[in-house]
């Protein structure tokens, strides 16, 4: 009888030691969930939409590239797409140029209802004496000669784009005659500001963006340490808002929520002090999707200033977006871990307010777009 006590206690010893050495890190944890509720995954959004933010860099060349681009919108349902790089990525004036030009007549030739492409300013020689005349003249000339039906601000500008040592602020008075000539030109401009305030935080076991940070760490921004000449994310934010407010007939998108997803009570404030500002929900809609009441007051609020914005082009990851933005799911995963280790739930937005946000907010405020692809 003892002995087979014994047996019994061995084993359960060894059965316990063996489960100690199982060990699970952060990266690999991945609960299967035992929830059962209702599930409502879509690929295709309930209404044609715009994405105001997108990057295609070969939309100048052969048309077959157009062709498949095309025939992967028609699957999300996508009416029409914003390239934002209009220029490309380059600091050759020439060749941006023909880029651009280049671009615009390949898609009036084949797709001329289905792409709208927005200029961008190279900073490379701004501390040049009439670097300002020259970045207002060109924007007018994509505009009227060329096409361009807005401007878009990569976050360089805060970033990395000086003026001998010295970073230049988004606010910089030598940018003032740009944002103005956009307001006389009627065009929108998307700047893109900063990146997520968990950014300059210190990487420990608090930051929400810890894994993000630990695979990418060039993203980690050190205003903090000694000598550093970056801005912190305050005065990026506050530049930003000092030309909204210096520039009220101009039009502003506010890229990725103003990076203010996750405080929608101070967005929505913002949105009263600066009528002028728009906001796209371009890779934050994990954000939206674990605040769902919360969210959903804020775009039945503001549903007059949100626009429908993707970012990266993958075409797998708009299911996210129609899944938070249309139904009632809960407890549904996120397709980026790094970005969202928490599950998403669904806004079960109206008819009416997704409408708004899908294509009426962005036929409203971009110029020259066709409207008949669009319901009423």
């Amino acid at each position: 009888m003892k002995s087979g006590l014994l047996f019994t206690a061995l084993v359960l010893s060894v059965g316990m030691a063996k489960a100690q050495q199982i060990t699970v890190n952060f990266e690999e944890y991945e609960p299967k969930s035992t929830l059962t509720v209702p599930e409502h995954p879509t690929t295709k959004a309930k209404f044609p939409f715009i994405d105001v933010h997108n990057h295609q860099w070969n939309l100048h060349e052969e048309k077959d590239n157009l062709d498949k681009l095309v025939a992967a919108m028609n699957a999300l349902n996508m009416g029409m797409m914003v390239n934002l790089s209009g220029r490309g990525w380059t600091s050759d004036e020439a060749k941006s140029t023909q880029t651009l030009t280049k671009q615009i007549a390949q898609i009036k030739q084949y797709y001329p209802n289905r792409f709208v492409v927005f200029t961008n300013l190279d900073f490379e020689n701004i501390a040049e004496k009439g670097w300002t005349e020259k970045a207002v003249k060109t924007l007018e000339d994509d505009v009227k000669l060329r096409g361009a039906k807005g401007l878009k601000i990569y976050k360089n500008l805060g970033f990395s784009v000086k003026d001998g040592n010295k970073l230049v602020k988004v606010d910089d008075p030598r940018l003032d005659p740009v944002w103005a000539k956009a307001g006389q030109l009627g065009i929108p401009v998307l700047i893109h500001t900063a990146d997520p305030e968990p950014f300059w935080r210190p990487i420990d076991q608090f930051n929400e963006r810890w894994l993000e940070l630990k695979l990418h760490p060039d993203r980690k921004r050190n205003a903090s340490a000694p000598n550093s000449n970056e801005y912190t994310w305050e005065q990026l934010i506050e530049q930003q808002h000092n030309v909204f407010k210096k520039h009220p007939k101009t039009t502003f998108i506010a890229a990725h929520m103003g990076w203010y997803p996750n405080n929608l009570p101070k967005l929505d404030s913002l949105l009263d002090q600066m009528p002028n500002m728009y906001v796209e929900i371009g890779a934050v809609i994990a954000e939206l999707g674990r605040q769902p009441h919360t969210a959903k007051r804020f775009f039945e609020k503001r549903q007059d200033r949100i626009l429908f914005g993707k970012d990266s082009w993958v075409p797998a990851e708009y299911a996210t977006y129609f899944r938070v933005l249309e139904t009632n799911d809960e407890y549904f995963p996120y397709h980026k871990k790094y970005h969202a280790f928490w599950r998403m739930y669904g806004l079960g937005l109206s008819d009416e307010v997704l409408k708004k946000v899908y294509y009426k907010n962005a036929l409203k405020i971009i110029p020259g777009l066709d409207k008949s692809q669009f319901p009423q």
